[in-house]
């Protein structure tokens, strides 16, 4: 559904018009809970007058029909639901004492008691849920929250983040609290709000009509008032925008359609999953000709056939899951239960009894497993050179190199044979490989995707990435796996992770700033990637940024500290010091010469403290680089990497030039920041064999979302300039 670029407009809104983007436009939906809304709830017993209470669960019709709409628009909504946990450990004592110790009130029961619909207010009692009318759907959020407010306590503002969202729309209740107080919040960090007043209800009248000239008075001092009328003759007009032609288009030259485009046409019964999967294997099967090294296990076509069956059945009739049906690859070093993980080292093989989470999340929400791809052996090296499965090569050329260690899951996306792969970037494992393949590839802030499950290179640097054809479908699944992992040591908690205001305007007219190498850090890089990064710089300016110098010095630093410090022998340690010692000579020769050299030159004790002090205080100084309170940018612009090499000269010097292609990829990890290669042109060699050219854009530790705001308009100025180059062939 084309939706970006599409505003609409509520024009009856007070204090003026109120005017939305479609595409970053969310739905919050506050409270409406059994125990807000019907008898013997919480809510009956806040309002003390059943007449008035009735008008509070009287909007649930009206709400039911905006959601229904905004739904149909492919809009993002999200639900929030007021509760403590069974303890009550997050229930402040003033919220449960003050209203039942009032003289003279109606309170007579509070948070925690028993009532019709279990226990008041408490997460997981019947009375808790939202109404059976807005039941969530798979793909939308609820919030959990402990307050009247939707901030305290949450992960909300990261989620509205995480999706670009710039406005909002309300209903719920009640109007005079949960409403007023979360819309306050959201103004607070930059989102444009406007409540539908039609769709909003509270406990007493005159504090309903004060709250909402409240928002809107003294010009806007808040947000927005609009009503639901409006709201359905804007979406009406978008709809019919929007609506596809009445016969839909078959799938062209058999090619993977976007994520989006995929999930409308299951949803409108054009396709279903087997015909998705019948589609995948049959091109697997034909690209085994072109390039029989892509994958270490595939599933078989019935296991697969059986896997849509299942999907078909369960959804039938039923809201869709964010991936429903969606084809996916796997890297060999992540765990798939019953699947060997080899890391493609045979003698390293084991079968895991349980899924990585990662690719557990990915399942959960409706993705098909296709099979395994092929690495560099340990994950180690930026070539996909280094396997015993075979050398994949890059989808423009045989004679190039496809980029590692994450070969096969660039690959297997570059050559459209699955929608997305889960692949892993330690120093630029999955960015090099996207950029030799002409495809995006996400590195996320480390601890911010479960490692649980994964085969460890460096586990402190070690982070599961998306590679997809697209920034949107790259968001998208980063999305369903970026969750918090208790149970994983290195796993960030959610609060420790910034956030910042919300720019309604978007990067394009509200601006950002960047950086770039210096000229001195540039020429590492050939002649055509230095016009090629050039010419993505202006783009970048075209797209509302404005160029700024940094101190580049920090980061040149760290990149050097990975591989030439102590943090190597981390690899040893994670691989296993037996194994490596043991096995050695079995493993493929550049591997086993990296491994070598690396036992025979054990650090000292103080080496190993050095620098580790070391590489905090670079992270120090590289994290305030990035904060943009105190003078910093927004993000940093780097070539992915500095050549594409042929496979002939990546085995005549597999181990300096690997090095050399990890300039701007090795130090992202080592100073927690996160990072999104997307293609920036094609150019021809003196062969005549067109290659591709990609950008990384690297943000702060947690800026993730930052990151993709800025690389969707960048995305789209560098393929409006790219749009008569000529593509691989795709089969």
């Amino acid at each position: 559904m084309a939706r970006d670029g599409l505003m609409l407009s509520l024009p009856n809104a007070r204090p003026y018009a109120f005017e939305f983007p479609l595409s970053t436009t969310a739905l919050i939906i506050i409270d409406i809970q059994r125990d807000f809304v019907d008898p013997g709830g919480f809510g009956s017993i806040q309002c003390g007058d059943p007449e008035v209470f009735a008008k509070a669960r009287a909007i649930v019709p009206v709400v039911r029909r905006v959601l229904d709409v905004f739904r149909s628009t492919g809009g993002h909504v999200i639900h929030t639901r007021e509760g403590h946990q069974p303890d009550l450990a997050d229930l402040p004592a003033s919220k449960r004492l003050r209203q039942i110790s009032a003289p003279h009130g109606h309170h007579t029961m509070g948070i925690g008691d028993q009532g019709p619909m279990g226990r008041l207010l408490v997460r997981g009692e019947y009375g808790h849920d939202i109404v059976d009318e807005l039941t969530p759907w798979p793909d939308e959020i609820v919030i959990d929250k402990p307050g009247k407010g939707s901030f305290w306590g949450t992960d909300i503002h990261r989620v509205l983040l995480a999706r670009g969202v710039t406005h909002l729309l309300f209903a719920g209740v009640t109007t005079e609290c949960c409403v007023t107080t979360t819309l306050r919040e959201c103004n607070d960090r930059g989102y444009q709000c406007c409540v539908l007043d039609d769709c909003t209800q509270g406990f007493d009248a005159q504090q309903v009509t004060t709250a909402l000239d409240t928002i809107c008075g003294q010009d806007g001092l808040f947000g927005f008032v609009g009503t639901s009328p409006d709201f359905f003759n804007a979406t009406t007009a978008a709809l019919t925008e929007l609506t596809p032609p009445s016969t839909p288009p078959t799938l062209s030259n058999d090619v993977l359609p976007p994520i989006d485009e995929l999930l409308s046409r299951y949803k409108k019964g054009i396709t279903t999953p087997t015909d998705i999967v019948n589609l995948v294997l049959d091109k697997i099967e034909r690209y085994q000709a072109i390039d029989p090294a892509v994958w270490i296990h595939l599933e078989s076509r019935e296991k697969c056939l059986e896997a849509a069956a299942t999907l078909a059945s369960k959804y039938a009739g039923k809201p869709l899951p964010p991936l429903y049906g969606i084809p996916f690859s796997v890297k060999d070093t992540i765990d798939v239960s019953g699947i060997p993980t080899t890391a493609a080292c045979p003698q390293y093989a084991f079968t895991p009894e349980a899924n990585a989470l990662a690719v557990q999340h990915v399942l959960d929400a409706g993705g098909i497993f296709v099979g395994k791809v092929n690495l560099d052996q340990l994950a180690t090296g930026l070539s996909g050179c280094r396997s015993p499965y075979g050398v994949p090569h890059s989808v423009f050329s045989e004679k190039h190199i496809s980029g590692g260690s994450s070969s096969g899951s660039a690959v297997s996306v570059g050559a459209n044979l699955v929608s997305f792969g889960l692949a892993t970037d330690t120093a630029g494992s999955g960015r090099v490989p996207a950029a030799f393949n002409g495809i995006v590839g996400f590195k996320p802030t480390k601890g911010t995707v479960s490692a649980r499950g994964l085969v460890p290179a460096c586990r402190t640097l070690d982070t599961i990435t998306v590679v997809a054809p697209s920034v949107a479908d790259a968001r998208k699944v980063w999305r369903t796996i970026a969750r918090h992992d208790p149970d994983d040591a290195f796993s960030k908690l959610p609060h420790v992770l910034p956030t910042w205001k919300t720019d309604f305007r978007g990067p394009r007219l509200g601006g950002f700033t960047f950086a770039v190498p210096p000229e001195s850090a540039l020429e590492v890089c050939t002649p055509t990637y230095r016009e090629l990064f050039s010419k993505a710089v202006q783009a970048l300016r075209s797209q509302g940024g404005r160029l700024v110098e940094i101190d580049y010095s920090v980061f040149e630093v760290a990149g050097d500290l990975l591989y030439e410090g102590a943090l190597l022998h981390e690899r040893i340690a994670c691989i296993g010091l037996d194994f490596l010692t043991t096995k050695l000579d079995e493993l493929h020769p550049t591997i086993k010469a990296l491994f070598g050299r690396a036992l025979a030159s054990q650090p000292t004790a103080h080496k190993v403290f050095c620098d580790q002090a070391l590489q905090i205080q670079l992270t120090r100084k590289a994290q305030q680089t990035f904060d943009t309170l105190r003078g910093g940018i927004d993000v940093l612009v780097v070539p992915t990497t500095t050549q594409h090499p042929t496979v002939q000269d990546m085995e005549a010097d597999p181990i300096a030039l690997n090095s050399k292609l990890g300039t701007f990829t090795h130090y992202a990890n080592v100073v927690d920041m996160c990072g999104l290669n997307i293609p920036a042109g094609v150019y021809q060699n003196l062969e005549g064999t067109t290659l591709p050219f990609g950008i990384t854009i690297l943000g702060g530790s947690g800026y993730d979302a930052k990151v993709f705001d800025i690389a969707a308009v960048a995305e789209e100025a560098l393929m409006a300039g790219n749009q008569d180059k000529e593509a691989p062939v795709i089969v």
